[in-house]
């Protein structure tokens, strides 16, 4: 599932529509998805939800979550409802978000090969918890009673004691690219 709802507001736009290597974040970022091993794919929008959908390819699942604004819980919640509703609901969500550039297929593919429904597993980068996070289907009612704000599932996967940390250091890069200085900070690399 990949969040790509937020307006961007410090970038100056949504940050789903940025381009880089002549490609939208979004893109790029279902591509990440993709070739990880992660399928069916679900993206979520809110801000610019029209520009953002004319982007995406016509084979993900597009949730839209209306209350966007409120933040990064308003779209982990949306996403994680849309799946629990599902007729067959999957064991787990992969949750990704859409200004992790340096976040590889090798990452997800890492956190993937956990996926079962009670899993709760989290991309760390030498010691350090990160994205995306693996949530088995058992936790998907206490994430959505939890997320609020840009928190997300952090109050949830907090000192969670089914929480494991997967070492991802050795194949990505965790920094986000929230303002034009970071995004030209990831160009140079």
């Amino acid at each position: 599932m990949l969040l790509a709802g937020g307006a961007g507001r410090r970038m100056g736009g949504p940050k789903a529509l940025v381009e880089l290597d002549g490609e939208p974040l979004v893109r790029r970022a279902l591509h990440v998805l993709s070739a990880g091993g992660c399928s069916p794919i679900t993206v979520v929008v809110g801000a610019a939800a029209t520009d953002v959908r004319a982007v995406l390819p016509s084979d993900v699942d597009v949730v839209e979550a209306a209350d966007w604004a409120e933040g990064m819980g308003a779209s982990l919640r949306a996403g994680l409802s849309a799946l629990a509703a599902r007729e067959v609901p999957p064991d787990a969500a992969l949750v990704h978000l859409v200004d992790l550039p340096g976040v590889t297929s090798a990452a997800v593919a890492r956190l993937a090969a956990g996926a079962t429904p009670d899993a709760l597993r989290r991309a760390s980068y030498d010691g350090r918890a990160a994205h995306p996070v693996l949530i088995g289907r058992e936790h998907w009612a206490g994430v959505i009673a939890s997320a609020t704000g840009d928190a997300g599932a952090r109050g949830y996967l907090a000192g969670h004691p089914a929480l494991d940390l997967v070492e991802c250091a050795d194949v990505a890069d965790p920094d986000d690219v929230d303002t034009p200085e970071a995004l030209a900070r990831f160009r140079a690399r």
